[in-house]
């Protein structure tokens, strides 16, 4: 009796998600395809053929439409990317999703005990936390951490870090919340150089961002928190820690490299991830499946035998070996939203994990609407299937995300009530889509 009072009384509180809102960029701000390969061709950090047919040929296969947005001062011949631009970006993505946030959960700002918020590599002092807190007057008691550094992956720390907050807040006052934003300041971050993998980050990432709600109450809310598992892969290994990394070209201009070896550290991540993730969530048939493909991998391994390697040599292709058994998630998940990083990066979670087209419908769509919004991207996907209607009590949604580092962090939410009309951000074009992507 004893021992089952205790492990009630141990048992780590629940959270849930209350609401969340995306960022809906102004028409204003559009800036299609076409008119990036103009701009750039008026820069003259940009303006040699080479580098013009290298960024036309990225562009045209990237996945990215033409309602992609990017801030004010990247519209400028020059660009004009100073502090103050950056700024105003920020606060324009970061208030407009809290706005929208609390008018959808009629939730106060004086109820919030604790912000989060995430942005990698825009970090200005006083920092974007207290510049929430001093645009809604919140409490001075009010708990506030600013993430950093932390790549794409960042949105899912931020909603595990807020959650383990939430866990240990004193339960005097009653239901606590946390108010977690994730978005990336573009302005600042424009690379001016010729080093193509440096360039893909201009080429990718656009503006974005989104706020969530999360609180220990079921009261209002719409989803339960089920799991969230972190990994990180690449500790004492240079090709992992560097394949995502913010350094000077041979001219001294700062940017981020994006390495030929990010697909395949990605991979080796996002294995890690499933395999920490696969015991929770997978039905115990499968969990069976997949451990003992792991004890045969392991054996055949010392017995000098390779897995599942193709032989070229052979004029049909032939496998030789054991097969990496992959387990079948969608026994697990309804609903699966991968980081919009780029097509390659859909591309590779979903032949890696047997994924069907309907899974990365909303990655896709998201990259073909929005772009890279980094660590947010995963939020306009669960926007995306609320408004497609295809979220019922009961689903479970998958979040993954991948970043620097590099890392893999997953977010298992369970609904337990669907949206009632469509996220502001896909409301006025969600019957368009899906769309054909050659």
């Amino acid at each position: 009796m004893v021992a089952v009072v205790g492990a009630v009384v141990n048992r780590p509180r629940a959270v849930y998600l209350v609401d969340y809102a995306c960022f809906l960029p102004s028409p204003t701000s559009r800036f299609p395809n076409a008119t990036f390969i103009e701009h750039a061709r008026l820069v003259p950090a940009f303006a040699d053929d080479r580098t013009i047919r290298f960024m036309t040929r990225v562009l045209s296969s990237s996945g990215i439409g033409n309602e992609t947005s990017l801030p004010p001062g990247d519209h400028f011949i020059p660009p004009d990317n100073n502090l103050d631009m950056a700024r105003d970006e920020a606060e324009l993505i970061i208030f407009s999703a809290i706005d929208e946030l609390l008018a959808k959960s009629g939730v106060t700002p004086d109820a919030i005990d604790i912000v989060v918020v995430n942005c990698s590599v825009f970090a200005p002092v006083p920092s974007l936390t207290d510049m929430i807190i001093n645009r809604y007057a919140l409490r001075s008691d009010v708990r506030s951490i600013n993430v950093s550094g932390m790549g794409c992956s960042a949105g899912v720390i931020s909603v595990g870090l807020a959650a383990s907050l939430l866990r240990v807040l004193p339960h005097a006052h009653g239901a606590a919340h946390a108010l977690v934003v994730s978005t990336e300041t573009i302005t600042p971050n424009l690379y001016v150089g010729k080093e193509r993998a440096m360039l893909l980050s201009n080429l990718l990432f656009r503006v974005g961002g989104a706020a969530a709600l999360l609180s220990t109450s079921k009261d209002k809310a719409r989803f339960r928190l089920a799991h969230l598992v972190r990994t990180i892969t690449g500790g004492g290994q240079d090709s992992s820690y560097r394949c995502i990394f913010q350094e000077e070209d041979v001219d001294g201009n700062v940017g981020v490299i994006l390495s030929k070896d990010l697909m395949s550290v990605a991979g080796d991540a996002l294995k890690a991830n499933i395999t920490a993730l696969g015991p929770l969530v997978l039905p115990f048939f499968e969990q069976l499946r997949f451990v003992a493909n792991k004890l045969v991998l392991e054996l055949a391994r010392r017995a000098g035998v390779k897995p599942y390697l193709p032989d070229f040599r052979k004029a049909s292709l032939r496998f030789v070996g054991v097969k990496p058994y992959v387990p079948d998630f969608h026994k697990a998940f309804q609903h699966v939203c991968i980081h919009a990083g780029g097509r390659a990066v859909v591309d590779k979670v979903q032949s890696s994990l047997g994924l069907s087209d309907e899974h990365v419908e909303p990655s896709r769509m998201t990259l073909h609407r929005f772009g890279n919004t980094s660590s947010s991207s995963v939020w306009y996907e669960m926007a995306y299937v609320e408004a497609k209607g295809r979220l019922r009590k009961g689903d479970r949604v998958w979040m993954v995300g991948l970043g620097a580092g590099v890392k893999c962090n997953s977010a298992v939410w369970e609904c337990i009530r669907p949206a009632a009309e469509p996220d502001k951000a896909w409301a006025g074009c969600i019957r368009r889509y899906p769309v054909n992507i050659p």
